[in-house]
Order: structure tokens, then sequence, then C-alpha cells
């Protein structure tokens, strides 16, 4: 049984997962069984991010195949070089009327601990900022370790149209992000963490997305985390901010459509 079900059934819920990678190897043997167990769950759309110019074309090829897919792309911090940010930004032009979001790309300063290492992801994400406010595109933010620096350089490159994905970092990090107009996305792995947990109680319910981060972060670590799952997010943060389950709903489908428009 999916962890979504007893909330989500027989429900249209017109939910968004507005951060997952279906393009990953993990989905390979039953992608399609995946996104149908999603739409049966409420989820009407899948933001599929990217970490490398693979990633963007596989999500591309999957889009058209699947049509609640919306595909993105970006360089995942890990990944910073800035010859690969080039190519990636020179495709993401040629084809930027089909992607949805510029992501995911940002800051992860638990996997760079050298200073150089840092700068190289500075120069590639205020890369992807630019080419963000060119295009008109949502920024889909990784900044694991790295929060409050993350914001700071959005507000300095002036990024207007912005998602911070499950955002690691105290709620005074987060809050001239919250006073920018960006948003947070939170993922079903709520259910278990308690920073995210104590953001979520603070932070505002006009700044809340929902997304999966699948096939990591859901409810039960041991297990493969699906589009589905986006439900439980729902409902613990109803829990949390104690409010109905269709107040959370509603807000986050508006946030969502405020960010993204009509998927």
């Amino acid at each position: 049984m999916m962890q979504s079900e007893g909330i989500a059934e027989n429900m249209h819920l017109g939910l968004t997962d507005t951060h997952a990678h279906l393009c990953d190897q993990a989905f390979d043997q039953d992608r399609q069984e995946v996104i149908q167990r999603a739409q049966e769950a409420g989820i009407a759309a899948i933001v599929m991010v990217g970490e490398t110019l693979e990633d963007a074309r596989r999500n591309l090829a999957l889009a058209a195949e699947y049509p609640c897919l919306k595909p993105a792309a970006g360089l995942y911090p890990e990944f910073a070089d800035m010859e690969e940010a080039e190519k990636l930004s020179g495709f993401i032009r040629r084809h930027g009327a089909r992607f949805y979001a510029i992501g995911e790309v940002g800051l992860d300063f638990w996997l760079a601990k050298e200073e150089a290492d840092r700068e190289v992801q500075r120069l590639v994400f205020r890369k992807f900022i630019e080419l963000a406010s060119e295009l008109d595109l949502p920024l889909n933010v990784h900044s694991r370790s790295a929060g409050r620096q993350a914001v700071a350089l959005l507000l300095e490159q002036g990024a207007k149209r912005v998602q911070m994905h499950a955002f690691d970092g105290r709620y005074s990090a987060a809050l001239p992000a919250v006073e920018a107009g960006f948003f947070f996305s939170v993922p079903p792995s709520l259910v278990r963490s308690r920073q995210k947990q104590k953001l979520v109680g603070l932070l505002p319910l006009c700044c809340l997305l929902v997304e999966s981060d699948s096939p990591v972060l859901g409810p039960d670590p041991a297990r493969r985390n699906e589009p589905a799952n986006v439900v439980t997010a729902v409902k613990v943060i109803a829990e949390i901010k104690d409010i109905a389950v269709d107040a959370v709903l509603e807000a986050v489908r508006e946030n969502t459509r405020r960010l993204y428009g009509d998927l």
C-alpha cells in the first residue's frame, strides 16, 4: 500500500509534484506504473528536474511520452563545471519553450568542502540564475548545507521566480527568501524530519509547495520514494499547522500556479 492512501483515495486533488527525478534509473523498470499511481493519488503534474545534460535530454523525451510530466533542466552542484554549464545553457536556450523550470541548480557545501570548489559552484549557479531571468523560467534550487549562502546569492542576482527545494536550513536563513516571495517545497520526509517540521511550522502557508524528490526523501528512508507520496507531505503540513487538509491543498495549488502558471 502506498503511504498516500487514506486521504487521497477517490479524490481529484489536482496537486503538482514540483521536484522529482523521474528520469532516474530507479524508475526504468516501472515508470509507467509509478506515473499511474501518482495520478490515482491525485497528482496532476510532475516537474521533472535534471542534474546533467543527459538528464535534460531524457526529460524532454519522457515529457513527449507522458503529458503529465513537465521537464526541467539543470546542473547539480556536484557536477559544477563551467564548460558543462555552457553546454547545458546552450541546450536550454535551444529548447527553452519546452522547459518549465531551470533546475535543479544551486549550492551544496556538504559536498564541496574546499573554498575553490565552492567558488565554482557559485559561478555556475550565477550563470543559471541569469539564464532563468533571461528566459523567464522558475529556478528549482538545491541548497544543502548552504541555505543562507544560496538565498543571499539569489537576492544579490535579483532572482524573482524561485523554489527552494527541501530546504535544510533554519527559519532565520529562510526568512529573507520568504520576504522576497520565494517558495519552499516540502518532501514526504517531513513525516520523519524534525528540522523540516520546525521549519514548516514557521513558514507561512502562502509560500509552501510540495515535492517528492523521488526516488529519495520518502516517508520511509528504506523504500524508494514516488510522486504519489507528496500527499503525505500535505497531510503532515495540515497536522503541523493545525488546519484542514483542504486548506493546505487549496494553498499549495494556488502557490504552484503563482510560480509555474497553469501546468
